[in-house]
């Protein structure tokens, strides 16, 4: 409203301001570029929006990638677990069965002691790492099929070859039953475990002094058995190759003893 002088004394009249309006219209940014149309966006607006939306979508990768990773190691380690549990289960129970002749010198004229009765382990390595192999008769034998003895007396065999590259090595387990041709050594055995680094036997004697290795066929030993076998198996760790996962057990097998 607009006072104004005119004849007859001072009166208020109003006026269109279409000057005002149209300055009204030309909108200050806060950024402090001057824009006319307030619905569009300017190149800076974009850009910073794509920043921020670059930033979001980062943390959201690093995030899933990151969970992603934890549910693939405890997955991992949940088999290594698995296994060595089912392996060492097997284990001891072939080791707590096995088999004591009542007189194993006096076998027979066409048998030697020696192929009855035997429990042997050695003390061996692979590229530097424990692969030791053991063999001994056991009661434990599995029955695959209709043809296969149901029961009696068993070679078990436990011994370690390489596996593909980078998989570590892996643990067989043959069970030839003694009314079968013995196969070759370290052939004919079924997977027990793989991934590991490291298989190792430590066997105790009555006094318990612990060994590396045991012969029931040297004179020293003669036909004696341990009193208890000590199992260490060592699996990769692929989140931390410097650090396996190591499981260790000791079975005590049986006092009796011809």
């Amino acid at each position: 409203m607009i006072e104004e002088k005119l004849p007859g004394g001072p009166r208020f009249v109003v006026r269109s301001c279409s000057r005002d309006r149209e300055k009204r219209a030309s909108i200050l940014h806060p950024l402090g570029v001057c824009r006319e149309n307030s619905s569009a966006f300017t190149l800076l607006e974009i850009l910073i929006a794509m920043f921020i939306f670059a930033i979001v979508l980062s943390t959201i990768y690093t995030s899933y990638t990151g969970t992603f990773r934890i549910v693939d190691e405890t997955e991992s380690q949940t088999d290594i677990y698995e296994m060595a549990r089912i392996a060492l289960e097997r284990m001891q129970e072939d080791l707590e069965s096995v088999y004591i002749p009542e007189n194993p010198k006096s076998s027979g004229p066409e048998e030697p002691a020696s192929s009855l009765f035997e429990f042997i382990g050695e003390d061996k390595e692979i590229e530097g790492r424990s692969a030791d192999p053991l063999r001994f008769t056991s009661t434990a034998h599995l029955v695959f099929s209709e043809e296969d003895e149901a029961s009696g007396a068993a070679e078990i065999v436990y011994y370690v070859e390489e596996g593909a590259e980078g998989e570590g090595f892996v643990l067989y387990r043959s069970d030839t039953s003694t009314f079968e041709e013995k196969p070759e050594e370290a052939t004919g055995g079924l997977v027990l475990c793989d991934s590991l680094v490291s298989v190792s036997f430590a066997y105790y004697d009555d006094e318990g002094e612990v060994s590396d290795n045991w012969d029931s066929t040297s004179d020293q030993l003669k036909n004696r058995i341990p009193r208890m076998v000590s199992i260490l198996l060592e699996f990769q760790n692929k989140s931390d190759p410097e650090t396996p996962f190591k499981f260790l057990t000791t079975v005590a097998l049986p006092v009796g003893q011809g």
